[in-house]
């Protein structure tokens, strides 16, 4: 008696899109969840009861959680008086006046940091790379930079007003 060996069943292109898609998700979504800022010693620290005492709701929600206050809510964004903008959750210099534009955005956007005032870590909780801004001193999340800015840098630093503070002069 002779047995004829049965090829293995193809690999057919959405079984194999299916595996490749799947790959990916598991790639995005392991690095969803990381957060590199909250990994790090920062010089000013807190507890989660001591962040939320201090902070508003919603600066908790940002500095904190990482979240995004609505575009054009913010006072901020129209702020165009000399002096310092500073983290709302403990107080670091973060950005001058002088780097400030409008970008109509409906968020403040500075085309550059102070220097030593903002850290950045990669963030893919869109599904893609962004670069996220954290304060330098606390790692409050500020913001992300972007590659659509002016001159000299064409950075825009899009930053939530509600994680800052503005300190004229």
């Amino acid at each position: 008696m002779t047995y004829e060996k049965t090829p293995p069943p193809a690999l057919g292109r959405r079984s194999l899109l299916g595996w490749m898609g799947a790959g990916a998700s598991m790639a995005v979504l392991t690095a969803c969840g990381a957060n590199p800022a909250e990994a790090k010693n920062f010089p000013v620290r807190r507890s989660e009861a001591q962040w939320r005492k201090k902070l508003t709701s919603s600066e908790f929600a940002v500095l904190r959680n990482e979240g995004t206050e609505r575009p054009y809510s913010s006072p901020l964004d129209k702020e165009n008086r000399r002096g310092t903008f500073v983290c709302a959750g403990c107080g670091n210099a973060v950005y001058s006046s002088k780097a400030k534009f409008d970008s109509g955005t409906g968020w403040p956007s500075f085309w550059q940091a102070l220097s030593g005032g903002v850290e950045t870590s990669r963030d893919f909780k869109l599904g893609y790379p962004r670069t996220e801004v954290h304060c330098a001193d606390c790692g409050g999340h500020l913001g992300h930079i972007f590659d659509d800015g002016p001159k000299p840098t064409g950075k825009r630093h899009c930053i939530n007003g509600v994680a800052m503070d503005f300190r004229a002069g």
